[in-house]
């Protein structure tokens, strides 16, 4: 291993380095046509006509594995597979900080799953905001450098474009903050909405800077929520320790065989053709949206939403879910009290919440 790689593996647990973990019955490499090692039912569900969950799923299934290795350009030892974001999240703030000890820098507003695990882990939560600029929110990469060397940070979370500020960190800032922290921390890149902001990923970064790690997610741009299929993308040594500290079978069966189709090119090719739609869609009703009374300041976005201030965000917010459209109130977080996050929609749903906000002007 070079050194790089063993600093990242320096920041694991010293209890957990050599970790064993949990060995399931699917992790044997054993063959049989008789499969009696699991305790599983020999009959299939009534309600399940094909028998396809009677048996324990693969825990990081291969076909699976490899299509996103091959989405997203890293080889497949690099790749953890598990439900959605959080529970990569989850298992890198458990793996690699010490309760009361080692701390998890974040950058709120923002994705509010890292404090929580922090929280859950007893982890000290390091808080560098956003700065509010004239052109939006934005990550002090400085601060975030100082922060985590001050206050022993052991993770360090850039939401990249950020949810919900929908401001971006370009690659060569992350590499920045990567090489500050060299030895120090992990740098975790949530790229969770990467693909509507039309520039190369962080996992460009990996084969130079072993402390980046990666996560991505078939729920945004992909349309799979539902099947809950995240990806962590990191040294193919750190991805194995993490592999040992994870809860066997965490991808079911029928969630991967639908990820698995939803990586062929044709499914791809649609896919493409959507999120290049979303962000027309975003231009057009960011641009919409500047130009109605009461609202404030509409934030540059590269995500799939657009951060909304409003002169009167309650009203505005009402307004909306009288038309049926239901939009996401961020007024509690830090900085926000007068701001909604809007995602963007299909042609339609966007024409509806314009709908709804000239309505509401009339009236006023």
């Amino acid at each position: 291993m070079n050194a790089g790689i063993d600093e990242v593996l320096a920041l694991v647990r010293t209890d957990l380095q050599a970790f064993a973990g949990y060995s399931s019955a699917r992790s044997a490499a054993v063959q049989g046509d008789v499969w009696l090692n699991a305790n599983e039912s020999a009959w299939a569900n009534p309600a399940d006509a094909e028998g396809r969950s009677r048996r324990y799923p693969e825990p990081q299934p291969q076909a699976l594995r490899d299509g996103l290795a091959s989405l997203y350009g890293v080889q497949p030892q690099q790749v953890l597979v598990g439900r959605g974001s959080d529970e990569a999240i989850d298992l890198l703030v458990r793996a690699l900080c010490v309760p009361g000890r080692d701390g998890v820098l974040v950058t709120p507003p923002v994705f509010g799953m890292y404090a929580v695990c922090a929280r859950l882990q007893g982890a000290p939560l390091i808080e560098v905001p956003l700065v509010d600029a004239a052109d939006g929110l934005h990550a002090d990469l400085d601060a975030v450098i100082e922060s985590a060397r001050a206050r022993n940070a052991k993770l360090v979370f850039l939401c990249a474009p950020s949810n919900p500020a929908g401001s971006d960190i370009a690659l060569t800032d992350i590499e920045r903050v990567a090489e500050a922290l060299r030895g120090r921390a992990l740098v975790v890149v949530d790229e969770a909405y990467v693909e509507y902001a039309q520039r190369p990923s962080a996992t460009s970064l990996l084969a130079t800077h072993a402390n980046v790690a990666v996560l991505r997610t078939l729920s945004k741009a992909h349309a799979l929520a539902a099947a809950r299929i995240g990806t962590l993308i990191a040294a193919a040594e750190l991805i194995a320790v993490l592999r040992r500290c994870q809860a066997p079978y965490p991808v079911p069966t029928p969630c991967a065989e639908l990820a698995v189709q939803a990586l062929q090119p044709g499914a791809l090719a649609r896919t493409r053709e959507r999120v290049a739609t979303v962000i027309t869609e975003r231009e057009r009703l960011r641009t919409a949206l500047q130009g109605l009374p009461g609202v404030r300041q509409v934030h540059a976005s590269a995500g799939n939403y657009l951060l909304v201030r409003f002169a009167d965000a309650q009203g505005a917010f009402d307004a909306l879910l009288a038309a049926g459209v239901v939009v996401r109130d961020q007024r509690a977080a830090p900085q926000l009290d007068d701001a909604l996050r809007i995602s963007i929609g299909s042609p339609e749903e966007n024409d509806r919440v314009l709908a709804a906000l000239s309505a509401r002007r009339a009236v006023a």
